[in-house]
């Protein structure tokens, strides 16, 4: 068996089963991958469990692992190997004297119990440039990685997850002068990024989650698309399926395995009494003047209906773009050019007395807190972390607090005016965020590219 050519990335985990992506490659017989595993400190390894890897899914699956015991650290080993015979299946492989990598990984299960302290590592924007099928400096955005990886090893509690909030690839690096448009090309960058030594090493051993931006697409889509975007988007988002979407919680899992079927994008996440609404607020926008969509129908509907009965004790909601502050500079791409639907969010927030909701967002390679309070309603708060990025493109700014509008309502009704203010200072530089949740607070804490700390804020919880 050979190592997989990307992965193995550790996808959505929960205190009894793990989905593990890993590619394979192409070639002129039958493709088959592997993974098999055991608690740290057994000797046994448990059977292997097969996928047949296929070109339609670029050589790459997903493997569930099913029936594992919470907050337990497990090792396992990943590989892929192709047969000259046509006619063995997924069963039958399971019989053959294989020989595994020698390389093993480890995972840990979420923990079930309600109320422990989790910590998680968020963050956004990694910029890797690709020119004539070669990447430009990849280490560069790879050492956010290693200061992640040496954040994650001496973390106490573990860290539950990682969240990448949005353009985990720029498949626009150059923009107008040379996207990436085919497929070919985007899948080729896929691999580029997710294959860089220190990202590879992260997303192997933790938990980690994802959802689109514009740039896995082009820059503020879909406001720019063009009638020649169609191919653009439909290779686009079968390479976003399989890279990101495969192993997350928006495919469904029942007994038999994954619902290779995808409804939607956006999805859910629960450990014990915190949970995560990942939206997805790219894909299904309306731009049409009569009724003006950042989220689709049936997702704001969802969202607003899991924040008035859920009991999670802390909430939090994931979005690429900012849900606040406003930009002096908008460029129609965020939730204030969105101002209906934001308002009734504010506003279902506002007359359930929902607490501890929190946005988590990047996009805008800048990183803060701020806090949004209600003039006539002192029991009003809501409190966004923002994390971006992991990597920057020497062509891009980093944001500043005089980008941002805090002298004035982001939304005005009867009942009075919505005002944000910052918690943090703003920090323009690459950077990641480690949450700490306990019983007490929402600590935040940034840090730069090699793993050190730049601030820390912490939110109390009501």
């Amino acid at each position: 068996m050979f190592k997989p050519t990307v992965g193995p990335i550790i996808g959505h985990t929960t205190t009894d089963h793990c989905r593990i992506f890993l590619r394979g490659d192409y070639a002129d017989n039958l493709v088959f991958a592997g993974v098999r595993h055991r608690r740290q400190g057994d000797t046994t390894w448990s059977k292997g469990h097969f996928v047949q890897l296929n070109a339609h899914r670029d050589m790459s699956d997903v493997i569930v692992l099913n029936g594992l015991q919470a907050d337990t650290l497990y090792e396992y080993q990943a590989g892929w190997f192709s047969l000259l015979s046509p006619t063995h299946t997924v069963e039958t492989i399971a019989e053959l004297p294989l020989q595994w990598p020698r390389t093993t990984y480890r995972l840990r299960t979420q923990s079930g119990a309600a109320d422990t302290p989790r910590a998680y590592v968020v963050g956004s924007c990694r910029y890797l440039r690709i020119t004539g099928g070669v990447p430009s400096l990849p280490g560069l955005g790879d050492r956010t990685f290693a200061g992640i990886n040496r954040l994650v090893e001496k973390a106490n509690p573990p860290i539950s997850a990682i969240l990448m909030t949005g353009d985990q690839v720029y498949l626009d690096d150059l923009n107008v002068v040379a996207p990436d448009r085919t497929y070919k090309n985007i899948l080729f960058k896929y691999r580029t990024a997710f294959t860089q030594p220190h990202i590879s090493k992260l997303m192997s051993s933790v938990p980690t989650y994802m959802i689109l931006d514009d740039h896995e697409i082009e820059d503020n889509w879909p406001a720019n698309k063009t009638s020649r975007d169609a191919v653009l988007y439909a290779n686009a988002m079968q390479a976003y399926g399989i890279y990101q979407a495969s192993h997350g919680p928006a495919h469904e899992h029942s007994e038999d395995g994954l619902n290779k079927s995808l409804k939607h994008y956006w999805y859910r996440l629960s450990h014990g009494d915190i949970e995560w609404f990942v939206t997805d607020s790219r894909t299904q926008r309306n731009l049409a003047a009569d009724d003006r969509r950042i989220l689709d129908e049936e997702q704001e509907q969802a969202l607003l209906e899991w924040l008035i009965n859920s009991r999670a004790r802390v909430k939090l909601i994931v979005t690429s773009v900012l849900f606040y502050p406003d930009s002096k500079h908008n460029d129609a791409d965020a939730w204030q050019a969105f101002p209906g639907q934001r308002l009734r969010v504010l506003e279902t927030l506002r007359r359930h007395g929902i607490k501890n909701v929190f946005f988590v967002t990047g996009d805008i390679h800048g990183s803060m807190t701020c806090r949004l309070r209600h003039s006539q309603d002192p029991d009003f708060e809501v409190n966004t972390i923002i994390s971006s990025p992991f990597c920057n493109s020497k062509l891009l700014p980093y944001a500043k607090a005089a980008d941002f509008v805090f002298d004035a309502p982001i939304a005005r009704t009867q009942s009075g005016e919505y005002h944000s203010e910052l918690t943090s200072k703003v920090l323009g530089q690459d950077n990641f965020a480690r949450l700490y949740i306990t019983a007490q607070s929402v600590q935040v804490t940034f840090h730069d590219r090699d793993g050190l700390a730049l601030q820390t804020v912490d939110i109390p919880l009501r």
